[in-house]
């Protein structure tokens, strides 16, 4: 499944600005980062799951706010991007 995690994190205090790394941390060990609270992943149910649990562990629920949206499977999600291009294509062949 694609999922686009959106998140804001209150970074007003050094407790904020820790939780902002470990939710960003954490979604980059399941997908790229396409702007600086943006991610797109290639998720499966499990990943999913792990990755909603590891976040909402991590948050503050009465300042922090996060964001799942699903993208349709089993078709092209079409895309505008103007200005810098950091995204990648997530169906290519990736290079480790």
């Amino acid at each position: 499944m694609k999922i686009l995690v959106t998140y804001d994190i209150e970074t007003a205090l050094p407790e904020g600005q820790k939780r902002l790394r470990q939710v960003a941390k954490q979604c980059l060990n399941y997908g790229q980062r396409v702007q600086n609270s943006v991610f797109e992943c290639s998720l499966t149910e499990v990943q999913f799951l792990s990755l909603k649990d590891a976040i909402k562990r991590i948050m503050d629920h009465e300042k922090d706010s996060v964001r799942f949206y699903h993208l349709p499977s089993g078709k092209r999600v079409s895309v505008e991007c103007y200005g810098k291009d950091t995204s990648y294509n997530p169906d290519g062949i990736l290079m480790v």
